[in-house]
């Protein structure tokens, strides 16, 4: 069960993973940005809007329980993104699983800046609590809480480096059809690279009564397992988030409804 949970809060999917806001990323093929202490591009944000969605979440086929991801405004220049997910039904319901994970962010810098981040995962039998802070006068990022004890080591920054909820909005932002998007994650205790590829049409997809043209955007691993999202035109979150192990769906997120706030 424990496995379970951190697989489905880690999914840069979730809410986050989708707020086509606004942003902007490396462009396609572009590097990852550079080292420690240097600034990032200067770029024109888009306009943020506060929202809150709602997804089904399935898991290996089954429907498992609901998420929620919603964009805030914390203070006059600040923002947070949350993401919550409730287990009601399976095994996740069995083992009242519930998991949150929240983001404080500015975007003075030119990219969604994380500032700090708590991460809480309980169950009827377990439960985990993790907080992080991001430093960017030392360029360092500190975790506290449960975690091994080499994730609670500081790690240095990069200019540009988000969080996985932040990530996510930055693929809404960026996606275009053929793109490669390119980001380094920086989220408990742990930085990554990653790269996304957008498809090149956008294809088909509905929600309730709705239609959209949703474009696919996909990232593979190193051990093969693949993360999909699809987002559309206007819609501020994902209409669809999969993650796919050993080439079966196993995390499935699809949207029911979002409305800005």
């Amino acid at each position: 069960m424990p496995s379970y949970a951190l697989r489905l809060l880690l999914l840069p999917a979730l809410l986050g993973l989708c707020a086509p806001l606004c942003a902007q990323s490396p462009a396609a093929g572009a590097p990852l940005p550079g080292a420690p202490g240097e600034q990032a591009p200067s770029q024109p944000m888009p306009v943020l809007e506060p929202f809150v969605a709602t997804y089904e979440a399935h898991y290996q086929g089954k429907p498992a329980g609901s998420a929620t991801m919603q964009l805030v405004r914390d203070g006059d220049s600040r923002w947070r993104i949350d993401l919550t997910i409730h287990g009601e039904r399976g095994i996740a319901g069995l083992a009242r699983l519930n998991l949150q994970q929240s983001t404080v962010f500015d975007t003075g810098a030119g990219w969604f800046r994380p500032l700090s981040q708590a991460t809480a995962r309980k169950a009827m039998l377990f439960g985990k609590e993790v907080t992080g802070s991001y430093d960017w006068t030392s360029m360092e990022a500190r975790w506290a809480g449960d975690l091994k004890k080499e994730r609670r080591r500081p790690l240095p920054l990069q200019a540009g480096d988000m969080s996985a909820l932040l990530i996510n909005l930055a693929i809404m932002r960026d996606a275009v059809p053929g793109a490669t998007l390119q980001y380094r994650m920086v989220d408990l205790g742990r930085a990554r690279d990653y790269v996304y590829q957008a498809a090149d049409e956008p294809e088909i997809m509905a929600v309730g009564d709705m239609s959209y043209d949703a474009l696919r955007v996909a990232r593979t691993s190193s051990d093969g397992d693949q993360t999909v999202l699809w987002v559309a035109t206007g819609v501020p979150t994902p209409i669809r988030i999969l993650q796919r192990k050993d080439g079966e769906d196993e995390i499935d997120l699809r949207l029911v409804e979002y409305r800005g706030v």
